[in-house]
């Protein structure tokens, strides 16, 4: 089951996509009211979707040539702050030779090598157990997030934006405090790869960029092996792309072993936050050496999550302003 969060004329509505068209559910007008009505009556989330039988072309609304437009696949509606965007780095063995070539000095390991191996090491536990912590970031808060064909940015003090094709997982936290998996979609983690090249310390500032999940959301996802494809268009042509896959089998980590290590953190069981985690990229254009200019078109597709992702960059104005600090 796949479902889409939509916006119209008459508000939010959240919608069901059956192929070319989308079924618009009843009452609820988003998947964290939808999850949360679902955890209170301790039912599925399917069994709380009931379409209406209303329903609307998704290829206009996936075009843009709609009145209707996407939104990310998951938020939380009333407070965007109580929506936190996270990630994990260095689940995949190209992301750690791409972080290397960056940074290596010679024929020794950087830290970023040694993280990976350690997470081939211990981070596929027995079901029960705790393996090696993995890196980690913190992208920001809701107001990061965009939805499908909407702009990622690149402000002024920026270096570099590029795209990051990699898959979220999408949580709710219930009234007791435990975290719950709504589902999983296609995401663009998207950060400043020249800054963080200029010293791995740099890494935490490269990543507080704006992100994109969606366009859906898939319940209940396939996670062992996923495969897909990431692309680049410049000017209504492609100019890179490349294969790429996620999933398990892949990954030097478990799901389980990636979300006990944000999870174990108290602030993150916040009751009724939502978050937002992305578990890492096989590829990326800049590790090949492409640098992305204004108005290019990121595109993420991974099979069994739905149609593309697809996102343009948008380059503020290159004057950085100084944020000057006043007193009360």
């Amino acid at each position: 089951m796949r479902l889409i969060q939509l916006v119209g004329p008459d508000g939010r509505r959240v919608g069901l996509v059956e192929d070319s068209h989308i079924d618009l559910l009843r009452r609820f007008t988003s998947v964290w009211s939808l999850a949360q009505a679902a955890l209170q009556d301790g039912v599925s989330l399917q069994e709380k979707t009931e379409p209406t039988g209303e329903h609307l072309s998704y290829d206009s609304i996936y075009s843009g040539r709609s009145v209707w437009r996407i939104l990310p696949a998951i938020d939380h509606p009333e407070e965007p702050a109580r929506c936190l965007v996270s990630g994990t780095g260095l689940s995949h063995i190209r992301s750690a030779a791409n972080r290397q070539a960056m940074h290596a000095a010679g024929e020794q390991p950087t830290d970023s090598l040694r993280m990976y191996q350690w997470g081939v090491e211990g981070g596929r536990p027995q079901p029960g157990a705790i393996g090696v912590a993995p890196e980690w970031f913190f992208k920001g808060t809701g107001g990061v997030l965009r939805g499908h064909n909407q702009p990622l940015d690149l402000p002024p003090y920026a270096e570099d934006g590029g795209e990051e094709p990699e898959i979220a997982g999408l949580y709710v936290i219930d009234a007791a405090g435990q975290p719950r998996r709504v589902g999983m979609a296609a995401g663009n983690e998207f950060s400043d790869h020249v800054v963080e090249k200029k010293n791995y310390l740099y890494l935490a500032a490269s990543k507080l960029r704006t992100c994109a999940i969606g366009p859906e959301l898939a319940v209940d996802a396939e996670f062992g092996l996923v495969t897909g494809e990431v692309a680049i268009e410049r000017a209504g042509s492609v100019l890179w792309r490349k294969a790429i896959r996620t999933g398990e089998q892949v990954m030097c980590h478990s799901l389980a072993n990636l979300e006990h290590h944000h999870f174990k953190f108290e602030a993150h069981r916040r009751p009724g936050d939502v978050h937002v985690h992305f578990f890492g990229a096989d590829a990326f254009s800049f590790g090949e050496g492409l640098r992305l200019e204004n108005g290019d078109v990121m595109q993420v597709r991974w099979d069994g999550f739905g149609r593309p992702l697809r996102n343009p960059l948008r380059i503020a104005p290159r004057e950085e302003k100084l944020v000057a600090v006043k007193g009360i």
